[in-house]
């Protein structure tokens, strides 16, 4: 019986330090391969459409690195995100995925954003999109 249990923490302590060394090489892969940044002032424009189809632009001088500060830099752009820092809410407008799967995408010089706002770096003359989008 002893053995067993013996055996049963050593196994438990191994995949412990297993679990630790993925992470730790997780960590590492982000930090290789996450999207660079630019520094300095920056000129973006930020284009909403909503549901109804229509545009409303924001011309947007920034020193923010990453979309979520440019959108906080933008005069009249209010946006609301939940608990997990997706946007939900975009100039008053809600799109509820749960209600009729209705999203907001996010797109950089005409490609889908492949990261979200928190993430999403901002380089001078990039044009973003917000589109009220449903699935």
């Amino acid at each position: 019986m002893k053995m067993k249990e013996k055996s049963s923490k050593k196994g438990v302590i191994i995949g412990i330090i297993a679990l630790i060394v993925i992470v730790a090489v997780i960590g590492v892969i982000y930090c290789i391969f996450r999207p660079g940044t630019q520094s300095g002032s920056k000129d973006i424009t930020i284009n909403v459409i909503n549901s109804a189809g229509e545009t409303s632009s924001y011309e947007v001088a920034t020193d923010a690195e990453y979309l979520q500060g440019a959108m906080d830099d933008a005069d009249g752009l209010s946006y609301e995100t939940d608990s997990t820092d997706m946007v939900i809410t975009v100039n008053g407008e809600t799109a509820d995925y749960n209600t009729d799967q209705a999203y907001w995408a996010f797109y950089i010089n005409g490609e889908y954003c492949n990261y979200g706002i928190t993430q999403q770096p901002v380089a001078d003359g990039d044009v973003f999109s917000i589109e009220y989008t449903k699935g």
